[in-house]
């Protein structure tokens, strides 16, 4: 291709050269009729001054003749008859070198203007001709630089393909060698893969049932990849959110209560007459907005609070968004509450005699942008129920709509922010005209004041909100996608739901296996201390009882000890009563012991915990004055031995017989606590028995099933041995085909190395 665009070049050239040269020789021929008209210019002008001199000196000849003709009137008769004929044959003369004059001059001018004009295109042709040299000298130049370059580059072409040449030979005789060791690698390949395709086909026969990755609903319950950044991402677009809601939140409540104490003041105040009672239950409705208002803010946050690091957040695990549409539905039934009393409100204050036309324009404003309002909150409750509908009933809301209602909340924010904004620019032309009126007051003026600062607070909460959401709508959408690896969604809030219980379970036991293993007992002995505390008796809910038992016990004791200490103090009293009636039958003596008896409650008491101390010591007292009184008893007593001897054998046989029956009760107490602690473990091995009996007989019939299943599945396996190997025996052929297709594409490359070659020399 080069060599013949050279000749075509070349021929070119040539032919540029030829006609070069031949506007030459015009350009010569040109030049040398130019000199030959500028020859004749010349003669001409010198002829016309030879003419103009002659007629110079006839006519001073004429002169000369007409002075002398004065002189002589018969010379001058006859010169003048000369001089008339001479006279018309110069007049002739002369008007026929005028006519060639002026026709040489026309000629002249001609062939002057003829010439500047062939001179100026042969100028602008012979530029053309040395720029179209300069130009083709160019070409040639950049052609054979070209060629040379190419020829320089051919001859490197061709020692590197001779090059490449001998290395492609070197690499053929290393290609034969590594065919041959690829063949002998396949024969062993051929019997390795043959043995691991049994071994992998009993492994995926008995470990792996299923492939849960090949349906969208098995999974959906696999945990996905953990992603912090967009969780933290959206936890912090989520913080962001929360604040802008707390704004128009505020914003709302300031409106709404404002509003209420503009219906108060105006257009009748109620300090000082009675309102109608259209706007009196439009200000008792208004007086509700915060138990309305104040649950958007409440729902945000519980919506915030469920995004966290550890979570998966997309729509379909976004529980709390629904709570906070019904919070929304809540409000909007608020509006559409409250809309019919604030646009008759506003119908009601166009009619009365206050209002001006500039007034009423306005109040019919602020009606149709009152109905925007509420419209616009309609659109987002239905936009926030739809984003809801994935959580609770997937089948609501497609998967190809979420960008698309993601758009529209964007829009009727936007809708939303307008609609405020003329909210606001008419409620301060109606404020304004409101001041103007003459029975406007401080208290309506202020009250104006504060409902244009909340309005405007409205608009800058608004105009964020839409601007963030707009910002971040890339966000939304991409967080969609977020789910299971090889999955494109979540099937229903089910599945999303238990997905997120496995997550946490798989993060418990991340941190379990992060923990340092402790100091364990082995496995063996652990199995046995297992089997131990299985059928031993003293379990631990054996020993619970125990303790709450005598927890029981413990409290009945408490509640006898309050008791006694009850009978103590009415037992004092007594003491004290019949201690005022032996002070007057024995007055010296019963002083002594009154002295003793008036310690004696405290050692009493103090014997009393002791019994309570050790319960289960027999008791040593029989009666209260024993008891309370020793001092006393002993006195009386001594009195009268033989009472005293028969009051020890009674006390005595009474706490043999009280130790005897204590004993027999302990021993009866705690046989039973013995007996139904071994009746729990009977009851405890017999469960467990049942339940290895159970687990037993499954294992039987899965057995039972499995071994008709493998009869089955062996000649299915036969199948698929044969089919594998037909299989290994298609890929043998196929790298077989593959070494030939190799030989050929280096015959190629040696017939084009030859080639080469050849074009070369």
């Amino acid at each position: 291709q080069l060599r013949a665009q050279n000749q075509v070049l070349k021929k070119g050239v040539v032919d540029e050269q030829a006609n070069s040269a031949s506007l030459k020789e015009q350009l010569k021929m040109k030049d040398q009729s130019l000199r030959k008209l500028q020859q004749e210019m010349d003669s001409l002008t010198f002829r016309n001054q030879q003419l103009a001199k002659r007629v110079e000196l006839l006519q001073d000849e004429l002169a000369l003749s007409e002075t002398r003709g004065k002189k002589n009137k018969k010379s001058a008769e006859f010169s003048s008859q000369l001089s008339q004929e001479q006279k018309s044959v110069f007049n002739e003369d002369l008007q026929k070198k005028i006519e060639e004059n002026e026709r040489l001059h026309i000629l002249f001018f001609e062939a002057d203007e003829q010439h500047k004009r062939l001179e100026a295109e042969l100028k602008t042709r012979l530029e053309v001709l040395e720029t179209d040299a300069a130009q083709h000298q160019a070409v040639v130049d950049s052609l054979t630089r070209k060629y040379t370059d190419t020829i320089e580059k051919l001859q490197n072409d061709k020692a590197k393909l001779e090059i490449k040449s001998q290395t492609l030979e070197r690499e053929a005789k290393d290609c034969r060698l590594r065919t041959e060791e690829c063949q002998q690698q396949l024969k062993n390949l051929q019997a390795a893969l043959g043995s691991r395709l049994e071994e992998s086909l009993c492994i995926i026969s008995e470990k792996v049932p299923f492939n849960d990755t090949r349906s969208n609903r098995f999974n959906a319950l696999n945990v996905p990849l953990h992603n912090r950044r967009h969780q933290l991402k959206l936890r912090d677009l989520a913080s962001q959110a929360l604040a802008f809601v707390q704004e128009l939140v505020t914003a709302l409540l300031n409106f709404h209560t404002y509003t209420e104490q503009k219906v108060q003041i105006f257009p009748i105040d109620s300090a000082t007459d009675i309102i109608s009672p259209l706007n009196q239950k439009f200000s008792q409705y208004l007086h509700e907005n915060a138990s309305y208002v104040r649950p958007l803010e409440e729902g945000m946050l519980q919506l915030f609070e469920s995004i966290t690091e550890d979570t998966v957040t997309v729509l379909e695990t976004a529980v709390k968004l629904k709570a906070f549409s019904e919070h929304l539905a809540s409000y909007l039934s608020f509006l559409r509450k409250i809309l019919p009393y604030q646009l008759k409100s506003l119908e009601e204050e166009c009619e009365s005699c206050l209002c001006t036309a500039a007034l009423r324009a306005r109040n019919m404003e602020l009606h149709r942008d009152m109905r925007r309002f509420t419209a616009v909150f309609e659109k987002l409750h239905t936009y926030l129920s739809l984003l809801a509908l994935p959580s609770t009933k997937p089948e609501g809301l497609l998967r190809t709509n979420y960008n698309l209602v993601f758009a529209n909340i964007a829009t009727s924010l936007h809708g939303f922010h307008d609609t405020v904004k003329d909210i606001s620019k008419h409620y301060s032309q109606k404020a304004t005209l409101e001041q103007d009126l003459p029975t406007a007051t401080q208290k309506l003026v202020t009250t104006n004041d504060c409902i244009l600062s909340s309005v405007v607070a409205l608009t800058n909460g608004v105009g964020k909100i839409a601007s963030f959401f707009s910002n971040n709508m890339d966000q939304f959408t991409t967080s969609l996608s977020y789910g299971p690896k090889g999955g494109t969604e979540f099937i229903n809030p089910l599945s999303a739901e238990c997905m997120l219980q496995y997550k946490k379970k798989a993060v418990a036991y991340m941190k379990f296996l992060k923990k340092p293993c402790a100091d364990s007992v082995p496995y063996e002995e652990a199995l046995a201390n297992r089997r131990v505390l299985l059928s031993s008796t003293e379990t631990r809910e054996g020993l619970a009882q125990q303790v709450q038992q005598s927890l029981e016990k413990i409290a009945k004791l408490e509640q006898e000890k309050e008791h006694w200490m009850l009978e103590a103090q009415l037992a004092k009293i007594k003491l004290e009563k019949e201690n005022q009636k032996l002070k007057n039958s024995f007055s010296g003596y019963l002083t002594e012991t009154i002295q003793e008896c008036s310690v004696l409650p405290n050692v009493a008491e103090q014997k009393k915990e002791m019994t309570e101390k050790s319960p289960r010591e027999p008791i040593k007292s029989t009666s209260l004055v024993s008891k309370f009184f020793p001092s006393i008893e002993k006195n009386l007593l001594s009195s009268a031995p033989d009472v005293e001897s028969r009051e020890d054998l009674i006390k005595n046989h009474y706490m043999a017989r009280i130790a005897e029956l204590t004993s027999h009760l302990q021993l009866a107490d705690s046989k039973s606590v013995h007996f139904h602690a071994e009746c729990r473990a009977l009851a405890k091995r017999l469960s467990i028995a049942e339940k290895s009996k159970e687990s037993l007989t499954e294992e039987l019939k899965l057995a039972s099933q499995n071994i008709s299943r493998l009869q089955a599945s062996k000649t299915l396996n036969d199948d698929e041995l044969m089919t594998t190997k037909r299989s290994y025996e298609d890929q043998l052929s196929m790298m077989s085909d593959h070494l030939c297709s190799m030989n050929e594409t280096l015959t190629k490359q040696r017939e084009e190395i030859d080639t080469l070659k050849m074009t070369s020399k």
